[in-house]
């Protein structure tokens, strides 16, 4: 049976969506072709006939992963910079922290990336940069370009002060450091906020991808 260019493409998406979630679980090395294919369910074809590598899926899934944050932050966060602490308050808290199938690539998959081929590394930097970009016009609506590094400092900040909390059993300890981070990166990109209420981390949306 001969399938169209539409199912194909359902099927090329399901594929890149699976990937997503299995990188961040298992690691880029640590995901093999079969665990992927049986992840998207019933394909026409293996992986070859919708992509030339898993070096080539692995660049795709990528860049559509930071596509969707940046999407679903332009959708959901308030404009300005009431969104920019929606933003960082959404990425450091409890529920991005123990969802990392569903969360930020940089911080489940920082470390793989630095050893990835360049153009996986290129789609990277182009998307997380759209990514930066989006959150510095709420900082600097006027110049964006101005804050680009800070915001992108910030970002540093967020994804390693997530990865920590990942690891650590003490569950008040790991809240703590959750907090600790929202009050850093506040501080960092000079930003006004008013403490949560109770002192927990609020939870984002359930189809964000943070950040």
């Amino acid at each position: 049976m001969r399938y169209g260019q539409e199912h194909k493409w359902a099927t090329r998406q399901r594929i890149i969506e699976a990937a997503g979630r299995r990188f961040k679980r298992d690691g880029i090395d640590g995901s093999g072709i079969s665990a992927l294919m049986k992840d998207a369910g019933p394909t026409n074809g293996a992986l070859c006939t919708h992509f030339a590598s898993k070096g080539d899926l692995v660049a795709t899934t990528v860049a559509d992963q930071l596509r969707a944050q940046n999407t679903t932050i332009a959708a959901q966060a308030t404009p300005g910079r009431a969104g920019l602490e929606q933003i960082v308050r959404w990425y450091l808290s409890a529920r991005h922290r123990d969802s990392p199938d569903d969360g930020c690539p940089s911080a489940a998959l920082l470390d793989e990336l630095r050893r990835c081929t360049e153009p996986t590394r290129q789609a990277y930097t182009d998307g997380v940069l759209m990514v930066i970009d989006g959150i510095a016009a709420r900082l600097a609506p006027d110049d964006p370009l101005s804050v680009r590094t800070k915001v992108l400092s910030a970002y540093a900040m967020m994804a390693g002060t997530l990865q920590l909390p990942r690891a650590l059993t003490d569950r008040q300890l790991a809240d703590e450091l959750l907090e600790q981070g929202i009050r850093n990166t506040f501080s960092l990109l000079d930003v006004e906020h008013e403490p949560e209420r109770g002192g927990s981390t609020c939870d984002p949306p359930t189809d964000l991808i943070a950040l």
